[in-house]
């Protein structure tokens, strides 16, 4: 303690009472070298001190004293919240006292006469160490905003009694939907006062039921809750106490995920991770507040925890294979070959073949498919130049420019090495960029696309029409080829509303002047009615699905013989 206090520069103050003038300057003497030192005659000149000159770090305190008495005087303090938090040492010469003093609120006691000054300093000392750490301690225990536990605390007791305690639990996990556009738009005071209510809801709660509640994060709340057959109640009750705020306007969703009867044998914090995973999946979903977290969602999380963990190992065992779907330029005397796309899949050594609709979402979100998109591109950069040595043509390829990528500085310094690697040119490597990627930081975009146009690569729209796009930003974003979503070309003879939409985007790309490619053409008929509709490129099934690349090499033959 003594090394600390020489540290901080901080000498702590001890308030001494006492009536006995000898004994006070017996004490102030001991304690000076150490500490600020005050002193009172009585508990009523004490009191008036400790509420009239700040901060005391200790009282040490006589029990036999006129006006006020110090039993009375450590009565009033403790029942003071602004005072109950000063340790008091008692100091007297009566055995009784001491017992009657602890059961008072004292911590500690001091014998008179004051013959040992390395006891007195030793256990003010300690006193004040101990009490400064608990400080601390609650200060650290609590969100001190909600009152709720903190993760660390609150982890921490669920662990003791998991290990005490018998009785089933369940994992909850709340969210509150778009809380950051609450904090915009209403003001952090708003937001605050959301967070407090809900704390405030839960507590009431668990005031009836077993359990313990944290704030995790800014808007996300873990309670630990003694099991319940419906929480239908439980969720409503937070639910209508949330509509008595006002809230500018504001409206606030809530999301509960619902992990029940939590396996002890796993850690707390997986029981939340599985909570949670239930709670993200009512994520754009209206229609639910509350999910549960099951053996169906479990062996999903398991399966894409397996995928996740296996990526690397595939691209280095080359489990991923690059497949290639030609694109047909349909308005000469008959389809010609004019480029192809490239299209990732999965052999996993044991899981089988794995459907890109499992993995490429998944790798999306995490942004892992940041690496998969660098294997299809040094795939596709060597499979150019091998079909160029062997054919000697070239049949450009699309590869696809994910969101994460965009963010990427390193991204044309990769792209351009991987052609020069290839002895290629930045004409033979068409980049194709989602439409989704054009509503998000549309000023990056711009950028970068804009820098790629310049180098001479060829950006495609992938998936026009999904539902993303607006007319506006087709005017502001440069693109050279527009990729009709397959959804109209496979109903544009089935309903007008698609046929019309087809329509649509061939006007568009004439008033853009660049050509578009309808994806997804299964039928002879599909295809003559965009050829006459003035489709230039098609792409599908019609023509041929995906293939590896020994088998794209016969279409390449085919197109070659006539």
């Amino acid at each position: 303690m003594k090394e600390r206090q020489r540290y901080n520069s901080i000498r702590r103050r001890v308030l001494v009472v006492e009536d006995e003038a000898i004994n006070r300057e017996i004490l102030s003497n001991i304690l000076q070298s150490e500490y600020e030192v005050t002193c009172a005659e009585n508990g009523q000149q004490a009191l008036e001190i400790l509420r009239g000159e700040g901060t005391f770090s200790l009282i040490l305190l006589d029990l036999l004293m006129p006006v006020m008495s110090g039993e009375e005087m450590l009565s009033r303090c403790k029942a003071d919240p602004a005072l109950a938090g000063i340790p008091v040492i008692v100091m007297t010469q009566e055995g009784d006292a001491e017992v009657t003093s602890i059961r008072g609120g004292a911590d500690d006691f001091i014998k008179k006469p004051y013959s040992m000054p390395e006891v007195i300093l030793a256990r003010c000392e300690r006193i004040i160490d101990l009490y400064e750490k608990q400080s601390l301690i609650d200060r650290t225990e609590t969100d001190p905003l909600t009152g709720l536990y903190s993760d660390e605390f609150f982890f921490e007791y669920i662990r003791r009694f998991a290990q005490a305690d018998e009785r089933a639990l369940d994992a909850i996990v709340l969210d509150i939907e778009h809380f950051h556009l609450i904090n915009e738009i209403c003001g952090r005071e708003v937001g605050n006062a959301i967070l407090r209510k809900i704390a405030s809801l839960i507590t009431e709660e668990l005031e009836e039921h077993f359990g313990i509640a944290c704030r995790l994060s800014a808007d996300t709340f873990y309670i630990c809750h003694a099991g319940m057959e419906d929480y239908r109640a439980f969720t409503d009750r937070i639910e209508s106490g949330m509509e008595e705020l006002s809230l500018s306007g504001a409206r606030i969703r809530l999301r509960f995920g619902i992990n029940r009867q939590v396996d002890r044998s796993l850690p707390p914090e997986q029981w939340f991770d599985h909570a949670k995973l239930a709670e993200d999946g009512l994520r754009g979903d209206y229609t639910r507040r509350v999910a549960y977290y099951d053996q169906e969602l479990h062996e999903k999380q398991l399966y894409q925890e397996r995928l996740i963990r296996d990526i690397d190992r595939s691209i280095a065992d080359r489990d991923f294979i690059v497949y290639y779907q030609p694109k047909y330029a349909i308005q000469g005397d008959k389809p010609a070959l004019r480029s192809a796309e490239a299209l990732i899949r999965w052999k996993h050594p044991e899981l089988g073949m794995i459907s890109p609709g499992d993995f490429i979402p998944l790798f999306e979100s995490n942004g892992l498919v940041q690496k998969l998109d660098r294997f299809v591109w040094e795939e596709a950069g060597a499979q150019i130049r091998r079909w160029k040595d062997a054919y000697g043509r070239t049949v450009p390829i699309s590869v696809n420019v994910s969101r994460i990528d965009i963010y990427d500085p390193r991204l044309e310094e990769t792209l351009l090495s991987i052609l020069d690697r290839n002895g290629l040119t930045t004409g033979e490597m068409h980049l194709e960029i989602t439409e989704s990627a054009y509503s998000d930081d549309q000023k990056r975009l711009i950028e970068v696309v804009e820098s790629l146009r310049g180098r001479g690569f060829r950006i495609e729209m992938d998936d026009f029409g999904s539902g993303y796009s607006s007319l506006n930003m087709l005017t502001s974003i440069p693109i050279d080829v527009l990729k009709m979503d397959m959804k109209f070309a496979r109903n544009m003879l089935k309903d007008e509303k698609s046929l019309k939409l087809c329509g649509l985007v061939m006007d568009i790309s004439r008033f853009l002047d660049v050509p578009v490619v309808a994806e997804g053409v299964e039928e002879e008929a599909q295809l003559n009615k965009l050829r006459d509709m003035g489709c230039e490129l098609v792409q599908g099934y019609y023509f041929s699905k995906p293939v590896p690349p020994e088998e794209f090499e016969a279409l390449i033959k085919k197109e070659q013989t006539g």
